[in-house]
């Protein structure tokens, strides 16, 4: 018995067309960023590979791990979603403006683009209150519907069989 053969399905051709001008776009930018310094960037990429696997990792599970128990014993594990998100979302702001947030490239900064390079960390904090206070206020609208909806299950009479 033969089997048919099936074509892969690739998409549109616009996608084909994205698809293709997408990794053209990423090969030109890492020939342009391997052009002047390949061993570093090399270098760099390892080593940020090694130090998130070996370093960061485990920390953040580790962290992820102690706010699962501390809402876990109370029985709230459904909780950690309220933190875990705006966690995320604060880390990863961090990470991509550490060091204007740190302060460390202020005057480069200034010098490139004419404007101040003063606070960037108070602007990370409020972005960072913003989001936990969102979560909190989403998780008490949540609360809220869960209690309402227990109320409404309790005050509707039991059906008769």
């Amino acid at each position: 018995m033969r089997v048919p053969f099936r074509r892969p399905a690739l998409g549109s051709p616009l996608q084909l067309l994205l698809l293709a001008c997408s990794f053209a776009l990423a090969g030109y930018a890492g020939v342009r960023l391997l052009a002047d310094d390949w061993f570093g960037v090399a270098l760099w990429l390892v080593g940020a590979a090694v130090l998130h696997d070996l370093v960061l990792v485990p920390l953040y599970a580790g962290a992820d791990r102690a706010l699962t128990r501390v809402l876990g014993a109370a029985g709230h594990r459904d909780w950690t979603g309220y933190v875990r998100v705006p966690a995320l979302l604060s880390g990863l702001l961090l990470l991509v403006w550490f060091p204007l947030i740190s302060g460390q490239v202020a005057d480069r900064y200034r010098s490139a683009t004419a404007l101040s390079g003063d606070g960037f960390l108070s602007r990370w904090l409020l972005v960072t209150a913003a989001l936990f206070g969102g979560s909190a206020v989403l998780l008490v609208l949540r609360s809220l519907r869960l209690l309402r909806l227990r109320r409404a299950r309790k005050q509707r009479p039991s059906a008769v069989h």
